[in-house]
């Protein structure tokens, strides 16, 4: 019993330590591709070292400005529908076969299992 006790309080003392830390709170950014842009306007570009280009255009964006989903134009059929898959630091947006990794300014594009390209975004 008086085990169960002394880890209590230390647990206790351990949380209070933690939360009063002077730890940098995550920014916006850190957290998910922010935008101003209107819904269905395609400002956030990533250009990437294959040479091409990959526009995102938002179909909902939360009270914040963050993109919740998104349509990311591959240049095949269209876009592919993607959603914000919510992180510790950084951002991730999936859709079928293809998902994209980041942290502010850089991502990096998967084109399904095997086949991944660097890219920085570009807003237009």
């Amino acid at each position: 019993m008086r085990t169960r006790f002394c880890y209590t309080v230390a647990g206790i003392l351990a949380l209070g330590v933690t939360l009063s830390g002077n730890a940098r709170p995550a920014a916006a950014a850190d957290l998910g591709l922010i935008t101003k842009a209107p819904v269905g306007s395609c400002e956030i570009v990533f250009s990437c070292e294959n040479g091409r280009q990959y526009p995102l255009c938002p179909i909902a964006v939360s009270v914040a400005g963050e993109v919740v989903t998104a349509s990311l134009r591959t240049g095949h059929h269209g876009g592919v529908h993607v959603r914000h898959v919510p992180m510790g630091v950084g951002y991730r947006y999936a859709g079928r076969g293809i998902w994209l990794d980041g942290f502010r300014d850089n991502a990096l594009l998967n084109l399904g299992k095997h086949s991944r390209v660097a890219c920085t975004i570009a807003h237009s």
